[in-house]
């Protein structure tokens, strides 16, 4: 940044190509110091690939061109490959999506944080582990010298997230690019990070923040540029779009935000699950802790609470999977529990056909062989999707299909219950919205009882009749959505509910 320029990033007229497909059209946006900008859009909008054009980090495949680019000063449309790695992390730094994923499983957090000061050594005669240490306590880690002797796999999934700030802002970058940084995170959790992503700018870092949740834009970003199909389709202040949007994709993408809990139905139904004082620990670690409950016959229970507080675990024990310590999970007459998994792209054989998964949930449920493929195309159009789809593997498919894939076989074995694990957390609100509204026809039309697992209370009070609130293993709080959410007796859950911008109001 120079006396003439007041911006730490100027972009202007910014296309990538990818065999030959226009995929990001004439980008330009500029930033100032203590200024964040949010790109809002869906997948495939071309916000991350916007971002990593940004950074020098485009994929070999694409042919990115630029009107002009300056990050801090430096004519970036010059730079060789080696002027790019001194400039990233010395001027501008990067938090990816998946911290598990962006921080090396060998080395240490401490090591971590380490290896961009040793390239990028700043002035003052602070000892490295010092550093390391005031770096961690930026990013407000508890116990900061403990943390940096761990390996990632050994902190939470928002610890996580805070040491991979903690590494982008070690050599004091004046650009931190964020890159969907809270998605999947509990709404505790997620808010914290939000907040010292604001208190980053405040304290002079431009901040360029990609999402597609509105509700964090709006606690975070100054300004908000919103992308489809590669381009700006409009952009202003974050109060004037949220406000007042005027471009009609704009206003879809509000609107598929979620906020009102739905009323209760089928108030007089029969339990179909209950848990009778249930407790599960791992090792000395105590998971669930005295769990009791029922899920009744037609509804849907949503169990939320932060990463750690034992509602996945809590779920596995319905399902099954997990035996308890102590106490009875009871099914009600013969009923069948599937399960859909938090990651389809995980939970599909990579190697199988989505038809061909689907046939072995069809032989498992025992449908014969000869009627296995007119089933397969039922339960595809059963998710909306395209019958064409049985002949592709997972990796082919979008996000949100995968996901309605995934409920697909988890219908093949025609059970009574689904339990759901986190469904639609890495989904964009329009997606998900409609993933919410395919669980909710599908409720219907097969008198299903669900069990959702969810960080997200917007998701929960727009799905589930029913809600446990979990902290430390332990229910806190349970009773009828609206009932919780519009008076919430526990100091737990009107935290989760203030953080998740509810505020403990229906």
């Amino acid at each position: 940044m120079t006396a003439t320029d007041p911006h730490v990033l100027d972009v202007r007229g910014l296309r990538i190509r990818i065999d030959g497909t226009l995929v990001v059209d004439d980008v330009s946006l500029a930033l100032a110091p203590g200024e964040c900008v949010a790109i809002v859009g869906e997948s495939g909008a071309g916000k991350s690939l916007t971002a990593r054009a940004l950074l020098g980090l485009a994929p070999t495949a694409a042919n990115v061109t630029l009107d002009g680019l300056r990050i801090d000063g430096v004519d970036a449309t010059r730079l060789t490959e080696r002027g790019w790695r001194r400039l990233r992390g010395a001027r501008v730094g990067l938090v990816a999506q998946d911290a598990l994923v962006a921080l090396d499983p060998l080395q240490r957090i401490g090591a971590e944080i380490a290896e961009p000061l040793r390239l990028h050594p700043p002035q003052g005669g602070l000892p490295l582990a010092d550093r390391v240490t005031a770096l961690l306590r930026r990013v407000w880690m508890p116990d900061p010298e403990r943390r940096a002797r761990q390996h990632p796999h050994e902190l939470s999934g928002g610890l996580r997230q805070r040491a991979l700030i903690a590494s982008a802002l070690a050599a004091d970058p004046a650009l931190l690019i964020a890159d969907e940084p809270t998605t999947a995170l509990d709404a505790t959790v997620q808010a914290r990070i939000l907040d010292l992503l604001r208190e980053i700018a405040d304290s002079g870092t431009a901040v360029l923040f990609i999402s597609h949740d509105f509700a964090a834009v709006r606690r975070l970003a100054d300004r908000v540029l919103v992308m489809r199909g590669g381009r700006i389709v409009e952009q202003g202040s974050v109060a004037r779009i949220l406000n007042d949007p005027q471009h009609p994709y704009t206003r879809q993408l509000i609107a598929a935000t979620i906020h009102e809990p739905r009323l209760s139905t089928a108030s007089g139904a029969e339990p179909v699950l209950t848990a009778d004082a249930v407790s599960k620990a791992f090792g000395s670690t105590a998971a669930v802790v005295d769990a009791s409950f029922e899920v009744r016959e037609g509804r849907t229970l949503g169990i939320v609470g932060e990463s750690g507080s034992g509602k996945t675990t809590l779920a596995r024990v319905l399902l099954g999977v997990e035996a308890p310590d102590a106490g009875v999970v009871r099914r009600h007459g013969s009923r069948r529990v599937q399960f859909v998994h938090q990651n389809p792209l995980g939970a599909f054989d990579p190697r199988w056909t989505i038809g061909r998964s689907l046939r072995e949930a069809l032989a498992a449920g025992g449908v014969p062989r000869a009627e296995r493929r007119t089933r397969v195309a039922e339960l595809l159009a059963e998710v909306d999707l395209d019958a064409a789809l049985a002949a592709r593997r997972p990796a082919e498919l979008s996000g949100g299909q995968r996901q309605r894939a995934a409920i697909a076989r988890a219908l093949a074995a025609d059970p009574d219950v689904l339990v759901l694990d986190e469904p639609v957390s890495a989904l964009d609100p329009s997606v998900r919205e409609r993933v919410l509204r395919l669980l909710g026809r599908v409720q219907s039309e097969r008198r299903l009882t669900m069990v959702l697992v969810s960080h997200d209370l917007h998701v929960v009070g727009a799905v589930a009749d029913d809600v446990l609130v979990m902290q430390d293993g332990r229910i806190v709080e349970q009773g009828p959505v609206a009932e919780v959410f519009a008076a919430p007796q526990h100091p737990f859950t009107r935290e989760l509910l203030a953080a998740g911008g509810l505020d403990g109001q229906s």
